[in-house]
């Protein structure tokens, strides 16, 4: 609330029609300081119900068996992770800070980064990092690291998995750590944990 902040993300609902995406795109922005990436529902679909929730949300959640993996959702996975892409471009200004959430936007990062080499780039992951031997079985996986790496500071609830995610960098990607430090190219990246705890003074 300190901050001068503005929102991006799916509204969760499937507008074609651009007076009413208009309509909505003005009330968020008013209201709650949001602004709407709208998703035609067959590649939403294929994105959040297919890729995210498919094959990453079990597979990091230790249910491989569970998980499946379809060409067309990752197709759909990359082209909205690029829709995210556009649209923050659309709003980045220099000096901003650039605050990526979770499974669903994996790639973001690195697609950011090929366009705002100097932007201040985070992310956080909502939900657990595998160990190696767990989400080597994802066949994207060499994909996701280097999306994750164009960030400047990633983040994760625990340490071990922060841990898995630094094993899993340096067994498919060859890139060693430092007390969570990444050098990629010419770039420190670091990994840390930040877990959610009770806000002690209020």
């Amino acid at each position: 609330e300190e901050m001068d902040m503005l929102w991006l993300g799916v509204p969760g609902i499937h507008e074609d029609n651009p007076e009413q995406q208009a309509k909505i795109s003005k009330r968020l922005s008013d209201e709650f300081g949001s602004v709407p990436i709208f998703l035609p529902r067959k590649q939403f679909n294929l994105y959040y119900n297919g890729f995210s929730n498919g094959s990453i949300w079990p597979l990091f959640h230790y249910f491989p068996q569970y998980a499946h993996y379809d060409h067309e959702e990752w197709q759909a996975y990359q082209d909205v992770n690029a829709r995210f892409c556009e649209k923050v471009l659309e709003f980045a200004l220099p000096g901003d800070t650039i605050w990526v959430h979770d499974y669903h936007l994996l790639l973001l990062p690195a697609m950011l980064r090929e366009s705002l080499p100097d932007a201040a780039i985070g992310f956080f992951l909502h939900i657990p990092f595998p160990s190696y031997e767990i989400f080597r079985m994802l066949p994207w996986r060499a994909e996701i690291l280097k999306g994750l790496t164009g960030a400047d500071l990633i983040g994760f609830h625990t340490y071990d998995y922060a841990r898995h995610f630094l094993s899993s960098l340096l067994r498919i990607e060859g890139l060693e750590q430092d007390f969570g430090r990444v050098t990629v190219g010419d770039r420190s990246i670091k990994v840390d944990t930040f877990p959610l705890g009770v806000d002690i003074n209020r």
